[in-house]
């Protein structure tokens, strides 16, 4: 069974760091793009960053461009996702995607996702 199992995610104050992995089993998906979107409470569901498989190539909403920074291991099979100077509007459950092709922005172009971790910046 193919599982996508997001941690990192706590109560921090505005300003904090916080760094979010997300591991996977059942698959490799080491030549699969993998991103990370976010949902805060009565909003839909939003592009945060995305990677390559082969890590070369990276792309950010800009929201979160030059704050947030996506990496990944692939001998570990897991993604991470380094959050600094949060603000109190990154609020949000993040979970972690990821689909076969290139690197993508919707949601429905990801084939695999995972529960989500929740992520509360206070002010």
């Amino acid at each position: 069974q193919v599982q996508l199992v997001e941690s990192g995610g706590g109560l921090v104050q505005a300003g904090a760091s916080l760094r979010l992995s997300c591991a996977t089993s059942g698959w490799a998906f080491s030549h699969y793009t993998r991103a990370w979107f976010r949902q805060a409470p009565a909003k839909d569901r939003e592009f945060v960053a995305a990677i390559a498989w082969n890590g070369e190539t990276t792309y950010y909403a800009d929201s979160v461009k030059g704050r947030f920074t996506i990496s990944r291991d692939n001998a570990k099979n897991t993604v991470f996702l380094q959050m600094n100077s949060l603000k109190p509007e990154d609020t949000a459950i993040y979970y972690c995607a990821a689909r076969s092709s290139t690197i993508a922005t919707r949601l429905d172009d990801y084939d695999y996702w995972g529960q989500g971790t929740q992520v509360t910046v206070s002010s």
